[in-house]
Formats: structure tokens, sequence, C-alpha cells
């Protein structure tokens, strides 16, 4: 799936959902767009980053593959 991302330059472009985490991580991305609107990378939650603010100590909710 493509998503819409803004770029640490100021444009716009298509990224694939798979590349996505690796171009924040590298400061690539400064926003992106989900389905309920934009998210700023360095103001909003972002996947992956939970267990930097807190370890998560419930049971484990995500589809396993």
């Amino acid at each position: 799936m493509m998503i819409r991302a803004i770029y640490s330059d100021n444009s716009a472009g298509m990224v694939s959902d798979k590349r996505l985490d690796e171009l924040i991580t590298i400061g690539k991305i400064v926003a992106f767009c989900r389905s309920d609107g934009w998210v700023s990378v360095q103001r909003g939650p972002i996947r992956g980053r939970g267990s930097e603010v807190e370890n998560y100590d419930g049971p484990e909710r995500r589809r396993k593959e």
C-alpha cells in the first residue's frame, strides 16, 4: 500500500508502507497521512515507538502471522 508523505525537504510524495518506518528512522519523512488524518513524526504517536515511552506489560493484541 502507498502512503502520502511529506519529506524532510518539504516535498510531498508517496511511499510504500514497507519503507515508511525506515524513512522515518533515518529522518527522511516529517509527516504522513493515516486514514484519520496527517501525523507529524515529531509530535504524533508513531508505531514501534511505544517501548521508548514505557514498557507495555499487557497481553499481545496484534495478529500473529
